[in-house]
């Protein structure tokens, strides 16, 4: 019979709603990723999509204007109606603070600016950059701790565990790591 209930299908909703939620674990997640994540909504009051721009600020400008420059604004032109989003679109308007002493010599730069930004979205993000000269926070960079020397045998050890990487910056890398652990042992 259709209408007993012992022919009735459960339905799989229904059973969902009623279990417990479950937590997965899934080990520790990289700084980076929790500190985006709280700097993304006062980033979007600025207009910035996401937290790279800042983020990165100093990748893209270089160590010239790293410590003298910083993105302040990004300002989108209006979408006119009927236009959707895979037509071509105006490049947005970035605001840039920038020190009294660099504003002359970043003003010049600023079209391999505008191009490097472009380069690290990979599409045309930026048009113009409107420089303003207001004070810039300093981030105040701690020394890196000096490592405790190590043994010429965990030195000896640890080049030739490195010994087989082919790419040279790869393989100085994993050399500190390794220093970096044997001091700590």
């Amino acid at each position: 019979m259709l209408g007993s209930p012992s022919s009735r299908i459960p339905d799989p909703a229904a059973a969902m709603t009623d279990a417990p939620e479950k937590f997965i674990r899934r080990g520790a997640r990289p700084l980076a990723d929790v500190v985006a994540r709280a700097l993304t909504p006062a980033c979007r009051k600025r207009g910035f999509a996401t937290v790279d721009l800042v983020a990165h600020w100093p990748d893209i400008v270089g160590p010239a204007y790293a410590e003298t420059t910083a993105p302040d604004r990004l300002a989108w032109t209006r979408r006119p109606p009927g236009l959707i989003e895979e037509e071509t679109h105006e490049p947005a308007v970035l605001t840039v603070r920038c020190t009294s002493a660099a504003v002359l010599r970043f003003g010049h730069e600023v079209p391999q600016v505008i191009e490097r930004i472009n380069m690290f979205f990979g599409y045309r993000c930026v048009g113009r950059i409107k420089i303003v000269q207001l004070p810039v926070a300093r981030i105040e960079r701690r020394a890196r701790p000096v490592q405790k020397p190590v043994s010429a045998a965990a030195e000896a050890a640890v080049k030739a565990e490195a010994a087989g990487i082919v790419d040279d910056g790869l393989r100085a890398a994993v050399e500190r790591l390794g220093r970096a652990v044997m001091a700590g042992r």
